[in-house]
């Protein structure tokens, strides 16, 4: 009963840690913004993040409108910065740097 409880134990931990790791990231969207936006974008991230509140960039993430919203303030944005892969990170960036956050990103 004893190695059951550990091997559950251990079982979890490493899930635990493996979620964490796959998780966006506020720092990689920002890096991401920088490196694929922001010169189609023509504004830094603080500009670009302060768009909209938290609640609406959570809103156009939850009803899938993040790339429509992304095309409509960039316009220039190519496909390639768009990608799915790429969607969690930007958001995690809009979000934590959102007009009603307090928070000023250093980009």
């Amino acid at each position: 009963m004893n190695k059951i409880v550990k091997v559950a134990l251990a079982a979890m931990i490493m899930l635990g840690m493996s979620s964490v790791t796959l998780s966006a990231d506020v720092s990689k969207g920002q890096k991401l913004y920088l490196k694929k936006l922001k010169k189609a974008c023509g504004m830094n991230g603080a500009k670009m993040a302060a768009k909209h509140s938290q609640y609406e960039w959570e809103t156009l993430k939850n009803e899938g409108k993040l790339v429509d919203e992304i095309k409509k303030v960039c316009p220039k944005a190519s496909d390639s910065a768009l990608k799915e892969k790429y969607l969690e990170h930007y958001y995690d960036f809009f979000h934590e740097y959102a007009n009603d956050s307090g928070n000023v990103p250093s980009c």
